[in-house]
């Protein structure tokens, strides 16, 4: 397991300036939220969190496995203030303050309702993002968790775009509050297991990573915190939120956050793989088969999706089971590819989403029986829309392609040709849909239901959020050493858990 590297410490409290930063932010801006500039103030803050985001990376020992930059603060007994960072932490704060800062410009280019009020509410939940992704401790993360999904829910309802918001609010919270219920049981389960050894109560990875878990404690433990992670991510069977949350909700602000961070599989390298490796290891077999099962079952729903909402969040479920898969294969290699699919299923789907907004605001419908001809409109977001289309499936280029090849080697060699090949095809399936929902929204005829000379071309902030989205894609997909190097020595570690299952660490 990972140790802290006490000799290798920030010359300022990194951290802790992650997860207050915006907090502060969100204060001012909802202080002055009647104010033209609040909405300005918060761009400005989410993007000097991003610059401060670049700094972790480049203050980092990416040579190392252990967990740097450690900070403590001793609170009340088990709830005290634990947080440190390795690789794996500091790529996804990296893309959660980036996907921040383009949710700024994304509602200015929307030009939604009370700016100055959303723009708090974007900072509040990037302030307790970063807190779930820096913490070490597990209740903490939990909690946290619950705040991130308590003000999520509050974009869901507060910004939806159709009348139906309680039912797509009632949908997420029937669904996420048991996946807290689940964790939070889970959580206490292991504390109280480390309890009954040490003598004291204890949330903290460092301290749950050096119990013994066997037997049926392992078994229930794990998969209490594994199915509240699973709803989060989503996985097959436990997605049943995310068409209604994506099709009665708002477009692409709550959605971002919920999907374009992949909290629930960080969730699991972070907590779950390293305190339960032992039934993580017996039981990753059924977990692969039921993410294989979910490749082709939400790509088969895609496929009967006339709404560009809806065939999104099932084409997000389809290629999350693809990085589950590379996740419970459980060796070094497919670890650090199913990582990177995870960022680049982030990147690419919230790309695509804002681009469904951009749509929306235009022709107040993504109903794909009502769309057409777009392209000749707004080219730009046709072409977004289609390289983050190609991002989601792998293709050359961007930077699902090193990722996925990564994952099906190993599974190749870790489960044989059969499964591979089945989680290809599912992959080969994803490109079908989303290519031909491109297809039938810009390039088709415009059908009767959008008036194309009433669609006005790209305004500025779009290009802007366009061409930023273009440039992170490719870019990270042609230069994708620095995030190999980020998560190989975790990963490295991590797998040494996992080599008495037959596997060789690469």
């Amino acid at each position: 397991m990972n140790t802290i590297h006490w000799s290798q410490q920030a010359s300022y409290p990194v951290l802790a300036l992650l997860q207050l930063l915006p907090l502060v932010g969100a204060l001012l801006t909802g202080y002055l939220r009647h104010r033209p500039i609040a909405a300005m103030l918060g761009r400005v803050v989410a993007l000097l969190v991003l610059l401060l985001a670049i700094d972790l990376y480049r203050l980092l020992d990416k040579s190392s496995a252990a967990l740097q930059m450690a900070e403590y603060l001793p609170l009340l007994g088990p709830f005290a203030y634990h947080a440190a960072a390795d690789g794996v932490t500091v790529l996804f704060v990296l893309l959660a303050a980036l996907l921040t800062f383009l949710l700024t410009l994304y509602t200015a280019a929307r030009q939604l309702e009370a700016p100055g009020q959303l723009v708090t509410v974007i900072l509040l939940l990037e302030a307790v993002l970063m807190s779930m992704l820096v913490t070490t401790h597990l209740l903490w993360f939990v909690l946290a968790s619950a705040l991130e999904l308590g003000l999520a829910g509050y974009l869901l309802w507060r910004w939806a775009t159709t009348p139906e918001r309680s039912l797509a609010l009632l949908r997420f919270y029937q669904f996420q509050g048991t996946g807290l219920l689940l964790l939070f049981l889970g959580t206490l389960m292991l504390a109280w297991h480390f309890a009954d050894g040490a003598g004291y109560w204890s949330f903290d990875l460092l301290d749950l990573s050096q119990a013994t878990y066997q037997g049926p404690l392992a078994t229930v433990s794990f998969f209490l915190l594994f199915y509240g992670l699973a709803i989060r991510s989503p996985l097959f069977p436990f997605h049943g939120w995310l068409p209604v949350v994506s099709h009665r909700g708002n477009v692409a602000i709550a959605p971002a956050f919920l999907l374009g961070v992949k909290v629930g599989l960080y969730g699991m390298v972070r907590f779950v793989f390293p305190i339960l490796h032992e039934a993580v290891a017996q039981w990753h077999l059924y977990t692969v088969a039921f993410a294989v099962v979910g490749v082709f079952y939400a790509a088969f729903l895609a496929f009967q999706q006339q709404n560009l909402r809806r065939l999104i969040a099932f084409a997000v479920v389809s290629h999350t089971s693809l990085a589950v898969i590379g996740l419970f294969t459980l060796e070094r290699t497919a670890l650090q590819g199913a990582l990177l699919l995870a960022v680049n299923f982030g990147l690419a789907a919230t790309a695509m989403l804002f681009m469904i907004g951009f749509v929306y605001s235009r022709t107040n419908t993504t109903e794909l029986s009502r769309l057409g001809g777009l392209f000749d409109r707004i080219p730009y977001i046709g072409i977004t829309f289609l390289v983050s289309g190609l991002a989601i499936i792998g293709m050359p280029g961007t930077p699902g392609f090193d990722a996925a090849h990564m994952v099906l080697e190993a599974s190749i060699e870790r489960f044989g040709a059969l499964l591979t090949v089945a989680a290809a095809v599912g992959n080969v399936a994803a490109a079908g849909f989303l290519l031909y929902a491109f297809q039938r929204a810009f390039l088709s005829p415009s059908s009767a239901g959008v008036s194309l000379d009433a669609i006005e071309h790209s305004r500025p902030m779009e290009l802007l959020v366009a061409v930023l989205v273009l440039a992170v894609l490719l870019g990270t997909g042609f230069y994708s050493e620095p995030w190999m190097v980020l998560t190989d020595a975790p990963m490295q570690a991590l797998g040494v858990h996992f080599e008495h299952t037959g596997m060789v660490s690469r």
